[in-house]
């Protein structure tokens, strides 16, 4: 087992959950559905204080907690709604850690972001492709974490969003024990390249908004060149 592995239980556990989202299921048993599915993908715990799955949907796409105090809301999924999901799978020392923003309209998922009626949600959506976009292009393993930090919010402000994350950074190293991690965030000065795997998962909006956006892929660098895993 060894990270890539890891992280593909969760982007396969996405898509599964992604197919049995139905209007009518509360976000009790969408995060009931996704720790199942990773356990029988063959997790065998979840790094992040125990939860394998954090769901929000509607207005609660804002909000930005730690794991330590998130519960899971008494919610139904509605015809019309926006969902985000955040998976963090481990297989003994490995970890996942990949999150989305799910579209449901007329009570359908909407995979193909050029398909998304709702003006906001779409372009939530593109900005969030456009943030990772934009890493690619940036990032080198001599750039440091704060370096990425105020590139990325800059460019995050400079397109009418803003950072919604409770701490206001962007990601973090990818280590064995979740305290050992380091952000990318201002004052961190170790390079991107220092580390063997990070996480970039801007969680935005515009502001003013109710809706909030999160897209999250585990990145490294392979012969100088950033990549995801």
């Amino acid at each position: 087992m060894n990270y890539c592995e890891v992280q593909k239980i969760a982007k396969q556990t996405m898509t599964f959950i992604t197919s049995q989202i139905k209007v009518g299921m509360s976000l009790l048993e969408l995060r009931q559905l996704a720790e199942s599915k990773m356990n029988k993908l063959g997790a065998t715990s979840f790094w992040y204080w125990d939860i394998g799955a954090f769901v929000f949907s509607g207005e609660e796409t804002t909000l930005s907690v730690s794991g330590k105090h998130y519960q899971t809301a008494d919610k139904l999924i509605n015809a019309d709604d926006i969902i985000t999901v955040d998976l963090s799978p481990q297989v003994n020392e490995f970890w996942g850690d990949y999150a989305r923003t799910i579209i449901v309209e007329n009570g359908v998922v909407i995979n193909d972001i050029i398909k998304i009626s709702n003006p906001e949600w779409k372009s939530g959506l593109l900005m969030e492709d456009k943030l990772h976009s934009e890493l690619l292009s940036f990032a080198k393993p001599e750039t440091t974490f704060e370096e990425l930090y105020f590139h990325m919010n800059e460019f995050i402000v400079s397109n009418g969003y803003i950072n919604l994350d409770f701490m206001g950074n962007l990601g973090h190293s990818i280590v064995t024990k979740k305290d050992d991690r380091i952000y990318i965030e201002k004052g961190n000065n170790a390079t991107l390249g220092s580390v063997k795997y990070f996480t970039f998962e801007p969680h935005i909006a515009v502001i003013g908004s109710k809706f909030g956006f999160k897209k999250e892929n585990i990145y490294h660098f392979k012969n100088s060149k950033l990549t995801e895993i």
